[in-house]
């Protein structure tokens, strides 16, 4: 009997950590700021909520973020829409309107902007661990995938 009582006091002691559901269970799971570091480059962004229940992320930080010949900070210049070229490359916004497919477990239905070569590509975004997303960008067929790291 009194085996009995210690399995379920344990149990009982448990049910929290085993009832945690994992990250990526939730839409709002991604919200958060998150670092990216690639060869050359490091950048940190901000994944917040819009109206419509769609998330947007947006660029919060840069390593680099001033030419060090001019000493002028970057901008947007490559983007293809003209009014956005003088956007200050802190203030980017890489991802709008993405949305949860919660059957997938994983965002998607968006584009994610590269300002590097100022292209958009089809966006799917999933948690690999509780601090690591990966963010797979395709267009026609081609994928590329990062990874970023969650802070908060």
């Amino acid at each position: 009997m009194k085996r009995i009582i210690s399995i379920l006091a344990a149990l009982i002691c448990a049910a929290p950590m085993l009832l945690a559901q994992k990250p990526g269970s939730n839409a709002d799971d991604i919200l958060g700021e998150y670092i990216c570091k690639i060869p050359g480059e490091s950048y940190k962004v901000r994944f917040t909520k819009n109206t419509d229940n769609t998330y947007k992320a947006q660029i919060f930080w840069l390593e680099q973020d001033t030419d060090p010949a001019t000493g002028k900070k970057w901008t947007d210049f490559k983007n293809p829409d003209k009014s956005l070229r003088s956007t200050p490359s802190d203030r980017i916004v890489l991802i709008n309107g993405l949305k949860f497919n919660s059957e997938k477990k994983v965002w998607d239905s968006a584009k994610i902007y590269d300002p590097n070569r100022g292209i958009k590509a089809n966006v799917t975004i999933k948690f690999e661990s509780d601090k690591m997303i990966s963010l797979k960008g395709t267009v026609l067929g081609i994928g590329e995938t990062e990874y970023w790291e969650k802070l908060q």
